[in-house]
């Protein structure tokens, strides 16, 4: 192939690295209102009243808008296909606030200065209720963090608010219990994964204006253009025909922006004066008021027999949804989803459990979506089991694992299209050197080198569900046009969507124009998440260019009074085989915009799979402890990745260095805490800690390609899986160097010494 599988640089690259891609405060006009949002210094309360009369007053003001003037329709915030899983639980302002961040009013002046003066005058009296800051005792607390009435969910998603209980899910096949008891060796153990915070470099914005047919214009730095408009259409009341949502050059994303935050304040405002706004959220205000990853307590039973075939498997989880509900429901599923089909020797297999409202910042989509969660709590009881059975995990993984064409107990029936799980385990061990160094090794110096794994898997797309279009045009000078509503995050995806088009059409890059992202312009897309881009728009695109490039033969041989079937299309010229005859593409494209009877040719196509395939990783982690005081640095990383057929060397390698990366943040470092009254104490980056380039050591990425049938030319997902893996395979080398299992994320210095003391004290 001349484009897929090749090391292209991003059709951007060389005007991202010179400034030159504008994103939406650029494009913000100059008079434009700016609006700030008054939060709330309270966990739990309801507004008792609310003074804004010498805010309205002050000179520059052009609103001030509380709960009294906003409509009173719940919605979501989670960008997910209508109808959402995700409970309608919000308001655009509510008398009731369930978090310190929560928003109390919105403030639009004509300059930052006045916004911040107008909101220093506003005095709100609140009734304080005691709030639920503590997941684990949210179950039945005496307070009600959502009583009100007309909360409203599209489908029975377990909730029983009035226990706090936002989303219950189980699944379950075959007898665990009775599977349990046959198995030689049963190991339990409880794990917690905290909090993460996104951390994209742009913070949540959004510019808003009415265009010259009164039509409210709104432009975001948002994954999911289409999911917004519905989501400002039901909170504001107003026909999604009337709303457009572009969205221009994004900032990074990490999931936090399939979630609305901040478009519903700038939209009310230009609704309710009729002038441009915009609002940007500065970065303590991304920290603590949009959302975060789920914070969650997983217990794990698993059984399995001498032989070190796992038999059963039983997780139970307990998600902290925070605030609000956004993607509770899907992530919750999730972290069990992607983690049952892993080992399919199974005879039962169970996951259960509730995500729970507390008064604390909502969580919601981060990379990984529970998977990650998931893949901590079972990889790590895996490795215990090898440990158990004194046998290599490497072994034990490939002994119990899925493999292509087979099936699994949750898959009722279906059949795995593509794996290349256990040649990525053998190339991770080679690249690592996991004969040679595992378990440990001690250095002169005191301290000591191990090595630890993990696997993982995800899915690409949502299955049955999300379903994505694609339009390329033949451009009267014989270019085309990719039409798209994908966003690209900086990924690179645009341009991997135009090697899909280009490798289809046998045309080069520089012949395909991308514009994507505008909801009146583009085709439906549900937007860049599920690890759904390259798979499921990929498709679209793909069988786009195959309906255009039938119609340029098609019509090509009329012109050259020809069969199509006899007709060939090298990308520049189209031949007849028998006569000899051609006509270039140019000609073609110029002639079927002229006179009667022509049309300019246009391919569509919409895709959506009733599959989800997963790609799949292999993680080895080599950290050097010290003993002494628990100090642990990670010397090396290796992934080998099976994404299917890799469409772009270059831009898959950096998602999955971005994501271990991300993962190492994860295993180590990060954590959002919050102090005894439900403020949040990681707030900015001198107190939230992501990893820089020293602490992630030596990062070796391979790809083990397998071929997936639904995917475009084989591919499978890249986006999400690649974060997985550090957490349980870096505390699986910790364990190694020194002998003490954290289970409870991060693995702090701190934990690894008050482990290795209470070690000393039992032996």
């Amino acid at each position: 192939m001349k484009y897929i599988g090749k090391a292209i640089a991003k059709t951007d690259a060389i005007a991202i690295s010179t400034g030159q891609p504008v994103y939406t405060e650029d494009l913000a006009a100059p008079n434009a209102l700016v609006v700030k949002i008054l939060h709330s210094p309270h966990a739990f309360a309801r507004i008792k009243s609310i003074d804004t009369a010498k805010a309205r007053a002050l000179q520059g003001v052009a609103c001030i808008l509380t709960h009294k003037d906003v409509p009173q329709v719940r919605f979501t915030l989670a960008g997910q296909s209508y109808p959402e899983p995700s409970p309608y639980d919000r308001l655009i302002l509510d008398p009731v606030v369930r978090y310190v961040g929560d928003e109390v009013a919105i403030i639009a002046a004509a300059d930052e200065r006045t916004a911040n003066a107008a909101m220093k005058l506003i005095k709100v009296e609140y009734e304080v209720f005691e709030p639920v800051l503590d997941f684990e005792q949210a179950i039945g607390h005496s307070s009600v963090i959502h009583a009100e009435a007309d909360l409203h969910c599209n489908f029975d998603i377990g909730m029983d608010a009035s226990r706090n209980i936002c989303t219950s899910h189980k699944i379950e096949v075959g007898d665990v219990e009775q599977e349990l008891k046959n198995c030689d060796i049963v190991l339990e153990e409880t794990y917690y994964t905290q909090a993460q915070a996104h951390a994209m470099m742009e913070t949540y914005r959004a510019f808003s204006y009415l265009d010259h047919t009164g039509r409210l214009v709104v432009m975001s730095s948002t994954q999911i253009p289409f999911h917004v408009r519905r989501q400002l259409a039901r909170a504001l009341g107003l026909p999604a025909s009337k709303i457009r949502v572009i969205k221009p050059r994004i900032g990074g994303g990490f999931g936090g922006k399939q979630t609305g935050a901040v478009e519903v304040f700038a939209a009310l405002v230009t609704l309710r004066t009729g002038q441009p706004a915009r609002i940007i959220y500065d970065r303590t205000e991304t920290f603590s008021a949009t959302t975060s990853r789920h914070a969650m307590r997983i217990k794990v039973r698993l059984g399995a027999d001498k032989d070190g075939f796992i038999r059963a498997l039983d997780i139970e989880g307990l998600a902290d949804t925070g605030a609000y509900g956004e993607h509770a429901p899907t992530v919750f599923a999730v972290c069990g989803d992607k983690t049952l089909p892993l080992y399919n020797k199974t005879r039962a297999v169970r996951y259960h459990g509730h995500a729970v409202y507390t008064n604390k910042m909502p969580a919601g989509a981060l990379r990984g979506y529970g998977a990650t969660q998931g893949t901590f709590a079972l990889e790590s009881t895996v490795n215990k089991l090898a440990e158990k059975l004194s046998m290599d995990p490497a072994e034990l993984r490939l002994k119990n694992l899925i493999k292509e064409g087979e099936t699994c107990l949750v898959y009722n029936g279906k059949i795995l299209g593509s794996s290349a799980l256990d040649r990525c385990i053998e190339q991770g061990k080679k690249l690592i050197g996991w004969n040679e160094k595992y378990p440990r090794r001690e250095l002169a110096n005191g301290k000591v080198r191990a090595v630890g794994m993990a696997v993982t898997m995800q899915g690409s797309g949502i299955a049955g569900i999300d379903t994505a279009s694609a339009e390329i045009r033949l451009n009267d000078d014989g270019n085309y046009t990719l039409l798209i509503g994908s966003t690209d995050m900086g990924t690179g995806s645009d341009t991997v969507l135009a090697q899909v088009a280009a490798e289809v059409l046998e045309t080069s890059l520089d012949h395909i124009i991308v514009h994507a992202a505008d909801t009146d312009i583009s085709p439906y897309d549900p937007g860049s998440y599920a690890s759904s881009t390259a798979y499921v728009t990929g498709m679209a695109v793909a069988q786009a260019c195959e309906d255009l490039r039938r119609q340029i033969i098609s019509h090509a041989a009329k012109f050259l009074q020809a069969a199509p079937e006899q007709v060939e299309f090298n990308g520049e010229i189209i031949s007849a085989v028998d006569s000899g005859k051609s006509i270039s593409l140019a000609k073609l494209a110029e002639l079927m915009v002229l006179g009667a009877g022509n049309r300019q040719l246009v391919g569509t196509a919409t895709y959506g799979s009733p599959v989800s395939p997963p790609p799949f990783i292999a993680g080895f982690a080599e950290v050097e402890a010290d003993p002494e005081t628990g100090k642990i640095d990670l010397i090396n990383y290796v992934a080998v990745v099976d994404c299917g057929t890799v469409l772009n060397a270059n831009l898959a390698r950096i998602q999955v260095e971005g994501g271990i990366a991300q993962g190492i943040g994860m295993a180590m470092f990060e954590d959002v805490r919050y102090d005894e009254r439900g403020r949040m104490q990681t707030n900015n980056f001198m107190q939230y800690k992501i990893p820089c380039r020293q602490d992630v050591g030596n990062i070796t990425v391979a790809f083990e390609a397998s071929y997936e049938p639904t995917g475009p030319f084989g591919a499978k997902s890249i986006g999400e899986v690649v974060i997985n893996t550090p957490p349980p395979a870096i505390a699986h080398a910790v364990y190694n160097a020194v002998g003490v299992s954290i289970t409870s994320l991060p693995i702090t210095p701190e934990k690894v010494f008050m482990a290795k003391q209470s070690l000393k004290k039992t032996q």
